[in-house]
């Protein structure tokens, strides 16, 4: 089945993706965002638009039988950093050259406008699915990856058949990426004057040795053909002092743990615990605690703990994925990983539901000064989308 996608279509959805990139939208913030994309959605033809209680926009059109199928994108974005540093204004959306600039162009905006604009083609185009599509945009993806979608399966009830993520892919084909675990560790000490420092027991220096064991550890962490190693970064220091001319009696340091394939949680844990307990320090580790308000007002709180995950390339989702590819745009997609984390944490690495991710963009853009996304690429992943909706729902 050939969907028509035509030009005016393309005009319609580059000025929608501007005024989402015009509208600043840092994660616990995505009010106006939120606003924009369902009022996009209800022009496009949805049949359902709502809000559910942590923000998520969520639309939907189909039977109300048969399987479900999810568009997830993301409608929150990371900071900008030194806006002067900027080529192009993060909030301008300027066009150049066919390429949209932009904070949110690739990561992931343009994945969302593709989304609206395929389904959108759907229902122009007559298509009767045999099954509900859903596209939802979700809210603080950024820091903590799953936690919206947790609420849309388990306290929503919306639990998909398939879930296809709108992340980032330079339209080729993903399927798994490593997961990721932040820990804290807690280093005591005792405080002294910083004059006679032999009195008491520096914490600065007892962190620093845990570090030093955990930088030799880094080398000998497991490898997966597919996803790579597992790696691990000291990503931020901090001590506690009664002056600045006094001994620190706590220190405490955070790792960035990424875990591939067969590694978990309680293996990453236990392998802090062990330099800990060879250097015979008083220290504890614990995984971090992500705590937050969304812009309902919905109090949010979720361990900062989110697995591995691959699909097989022969599963159905993956197969019907990658022929959508092949029939609209011509050519065999690669299979690939992200070398990020996304959504797939927790609908495939912990609710066990089939995803895989396509998408506008190229993954190198995403978080830069000079974040960017080729128009005519959301063009082709918008026909994709409504490719894959009728590959997997069927249509009557």
């Amino acid at each position: 089945m050939k969907i028509p996608f035509p030009a005016k279509e393309a005009e319609a959805m580059a000025a929608f993706l501007q005024d989402l990139v015009r509208i600043p939208s840092l994660s616990t913030n995505e009010e106006a965002v939120a606003s924009r994309l369902a009022a996009e959605m209800q022009r496009a033809g949805f049949a359902e638009v709502r809000t559910d209680s942590i923000g998520n926009v969520i639309g939907r059109i189909g039977t109300g039988q048969g399987p479900r199928l999810v568009f997830n994108g993301h409608m929150d974005t990371v900071g900008i950093g030194d806006r002067a540093r900027w080529t192009h204004g993060p909030y301008d959306g300027i066009i150049k050259d066919g390429i949209l600039y932009g904070r949110g162009a690739c990561d992931m905006k343009g994945g969302l406008a593709a989304m609206v604009y395929g389904v959108k083609a759907l229902v122009d185009a007559g298509v009767e699915l045999g099954g509900d599509l859903y596209l939802v945009g979700v809210v603080q993806e950024e820091p903590c990856e799953g936690l919206a979608m947790r609420v849309l399966v388990e306290e929503e009830g919306i639990r998909p058949d398939f879930v296809v993520l709108g992340e980032p892919s330079n339209l080729q084909v993903r399927v798994g990426h490593r997961g990721r675990l932040e820990m804290q560790v807690k280093v005591q000490g005792k405080a002294a004057h910083a004059s006679s420092p032999s009195l008491g027991s520096n914490a600065i220096h007892n962190a620093a040795r845990l570090i030093f064991g955990i930088e030799l550890l880094a080398p000998r962490l497991a490898t997966d053909p597919f996803l790579g190693q597992g790696t691990l970064a000291v990503t931020e220091i901090e001590s506690e002092a009664a002056s600045r001319n006094a001994v620190p009696d706590c220190c405490n340091f955070y790792i960035d743990r990424r875990l591939t394939l067969g590694e978990t949680e309680r293996k990453a844990v236990a392998e802090i615990q062990n330099i800990i307990n060879t250097e015979e320090m008083d220290a504890q580790v614990e995984v971090t605690q992500y705590r937050a308000t969304s812009y309902t007002g919905h109090e949010c709180q979720s361990r900062n703990a989110f697995p591995a995950w691959v699909m097989p390339e022969d599963h159905p989702l993956v197969r019907a994925t990658v022929r959508s590819v092949r029939e609209t745009l011509g050519y065999r997609p690669r299979l690939g990983r992200w070398p990020f984390g996304t959504d797939g944490s927790y609908t495939a690495g912990i609710a066990n539901i089939p995803t895989v991710g396509f998408g506008p963009g190229e993954e190198r853009y995403a978080h830069t000064l000079e974040e960017q996304i080729r128009l005519n690429d959301v063009v082709d992943a918008a026909r994709v989308f409504s490719r894959i909706a009728v590959e997997l729902l069927g249509s009557r």
